[in-house]
């Protein structure tokens, strides 16, 4: 099965503070690097690293054509990777505190210059019946591309961040795996304990569900069935990356093998990795690093 993200690609100005700036406050940063970004963009990296068939849609202005170039070094097909001449890249300001937690400022940029157009010509050309297609939401046009690529018989993997109340409208019943975090459980059904996935679990009741709550590790509804996996132990240096890097991972063995618990364990070391290190797209491992 092979894997088309359509997603955001991002330029990613990181600093490290002492802590986060406050309203009415200049901050001095202890340092600066502008970096390759964007959770469409940084789950093609982890898919990439992690071995699976990945082409990556959406659009980039000309700022951000470095980004496709970094794609291309890792074999990434970017032929529907667009770029808009009068639209910058999407850019996002990172702050980056002592103990690795990270506040982000996001611009969307050439990301929310996707139109059901785009849609349609991409996926008449890329969409395979039974492959995987890999979203977030960070770009425009997701209602557009869910129904689409439903129609087209593709394999939905929705990782809904940032959330918005537009999630709670999609068609979630086209989704096949559904990936959030702890908040984003809570922002989507309005729970904040156990019942939050039990919650989803029924208004997907097709959906492999994937809770990822960071140091505790992972909890998943598939079916009757709930699997809970714990975090890998890491020296945290920042966690810019982490789920992205879990989503990856987690996809790759997924459209690999279809072992759902293997597909979780592998997320997870990866994304202990990930968060030993700087930066987002640049702190995911291969392969290689986990052993494999």
């Amino acid at each position: 099965m092979k894997v088309l993200n359509f997603g955001s690609v991002n330029i990613d100005h990181v600093y490290r503070v002492d802590h986060f700036v406050v309203p009415g406050e200049t901050l001095p940063s202890d340092s600066y690097q502008r970096l390759p970004g964007g959770k469409g963009f940084n789950q093609t990296v982890a898919l990439a690293r992690a071995g699976a068939a990945v082409s990556h849609a959406g659009r980039i202005g000309t700022d951000g054509i470095w980004l496709r170039d970094y794609l291309g070094t890792l074999n990434v097909n970017t032929t529907h990777l667009n770029v808009s001449e009068d639209v910058p890249t999407g850019h996002a300001i990172i702050q980056v505190g002592p103990a690795g937690e990270n506040a982000i400022l996001l611009h969307g940029g050439a990301n929310h210059c996707i139109a059901e157009d785009d849609v349609d010509r991409i996926l008449q050309d890329a969409a395979r019946a039974g492959d995987a297609l890999l979203l977030q939401n960070e770009i425009s046009a997701m209602p557009h591309l869910i129904s689409s690529a439903a129609d087209c018989g593709m394999q939905i993997v929705l990782n809904p961040a940032p959330m918005t109340r537009a999630v709670r409208d999609y068609a979630l019943e086209h989704v096949a795996v559904l990936i959030l975090n702890q908040v984003e459980c809570e922002q989507l059904t309005g729970r904040s304990d156990d019942a939050a996935l039990d919650a989803l679990a029924k208004r997907c009741p097709q959906a492999i569900v994937v809770q990822t709550l960071g140091e505790q590790g992972v909890r998943c509804r598939h079916g009757a069935e709930t699997i809970a996996i714990p975090a890998v132990d890491a020296e945290v240096v920042d966690t810019t990356g982490a789920g992205d890097t879990f989503t990856g991972f987690f996809v790759a063995e997924w459209t690999r093998s279809g072992d759902v618990a293997k597909s979780l364990q592998l997320g997870c070391s990866a994304a202990a990795i990930c968060v030993s290190r700087v930066g987002a797209a640049v702190s995911i491992p291969t392969l290689g690093e986990l052993g494999l």
